[in-house]
């Protein structure tokens, strides 16, 4: 199955879970943006592959790898992903097993990258 970005509706569903950004009064550098940081995680899962092959297109994988750690400190990463699985089931994207844990349609055991209850870059593959 081919990497595909998240789609412009599934980002409206979960961005709601994002914590609001907090202007600083001396002005300095924006903070990325926290789609292109999301997606390159999910770039991360899908593929593997190790922080230094972030694509360009995703940001810094300095910035990347830091906002994963401050969204999974946070409980934000957790709210990301119940938000996309929830959008998943709502599409009959995601069915549970005989253990009761979460499926993805057609995800195979072998190319699962991430230990969640449903694996990350099989979720985001789906559109």
């Amino acid at each position: 199955m081919a990497w595909r970005a998240l789609t412009d509706a599934q980002w409206e569903r979960i961005r709601p879970q994002l914590p609001r950004e907090k202007r600083h009064r001396r002005g300095g550098r924006p903070r990325a943006d926290p789609r292109r940081c999301f997606e390159g995680i999910l770039w991360i899962l899908w593929t593997g592959a190790p922080w230094s092959e972030l694509p360009a297109r995703y940001g810094s994988p300095t910035t990347c790898w830091r906002r994963l750690r401050q969204w999974e400190d946070s409980g934000v990463l957790l709210a990301l992903w119940r938000a996309l699985l929830n959008q998943l089931n709502d599409r009959q994207k995601i069915r549970l097993g005989r253990d009761g844990q979460r499926r993805v349609r057609g995800a195979n055991a072998s190319t699962t990258k991430a230990r969640l209850s449903v694996s990350a870059p099989m979720v985001c593959c789906l559109g």
